[in-house]
């Protein structure tokens, strides 16, 4: 698998390299959105802790058609994308009652694909590298007494010293587009590093990497 993503990488660097040189079929511009379904991925410490939270994710993309009919081409996007977990309900019994905690972390990234997209008869296959910047992380925490809330606690995290802010990863995906430029898909999306550094959130994440199933749908335009 390892060698056959860094060998889907490696060609739609050397497609880019080359692109300039190359007489374009045809420039696409375009916007998408959509739902994400983020977790954790890792030697985590606690992987139980961790359970999927649904984002959404949104922007920009421009196509570069390389070959006739666009069979293969080059596509660039800029989309800001939520990322995350929530934590599992904790419930702790005693003789007076229940307490329970609940919880969840969004990390607020921008996300820059460089994918090498395939399309036969409207259907298409893409992958390639993914450059993601984070923007900002926020979290909530809500604790309850025999269902009662006892307090919440929600805000955002300003000092971002011990997080890693420049993540490299990857996207992978399939979708299908219609003759007029309405589009569906299906991708994938996960980092080579973790994104904690040292004493972020007691080590707690010392090993975490973002995980992220996304659906969309889309609009391409035609410029040329």
């Amino acid at each position: 698998m390892k060698k056959l993503l860094l060998g889907t990488i490696t060609t739609a660097l050397v497609a880019v390299a080359a692109a300039p040189a190359v007489h374009a079929q045809s420039v696409h511009f375009g916007v998408k959105a959509g739902a994400n379904l983020s977790n954790l991925a890792g030697d985590l410490i606690s992987q139980d802790l961790y359970k999927n939270r649904f984002g959404f994710h949104g922007g920009a993309m421009v196509n570069v058609g390389l070959l006739a009919d666009d069979f293969l081409a080059i596509q660039l996007e800029a989309l800001y994308s939520q990322k995350g977990f929530n934590y599992a309900d904790q419930e702790y019994s005693g003789l007076l009652g229940t307490y329970r905690t609940t919880g969840h972390v969004r990390y607020n990234y921008l996300d820059v694909p460089l994918l090498l997209r395939v399309k036969t008869n409207g259907i298409f296959f893409e992958a390639g590298p993914q450059y993601s910047y984070l923007f900002s992380i926020a979290a909530s925490r809500t604790q309850s007494y025999n269902g009662n809330v006892l307090s919440t606690l929600t805000g955002g995290t300003s000092d971002l010293d011990r997080v890693k802010r420049n993540e490299l990863g990857y996207a992978a995906g399939l979708g299908f587009q219609t003759e007029a430029g309405l589009l569906v898909g299906l991708r994938y999306n996960g980092t080579f590093n973790s994104y904690a550094r040292d004493g972020y959130s007691n080590d707690e994440f010392r090993n975490a990497r973002h995980s992220t199933f996304q659906a969309y749908v889309g609009f391409m335009l035609s410029s040329k």
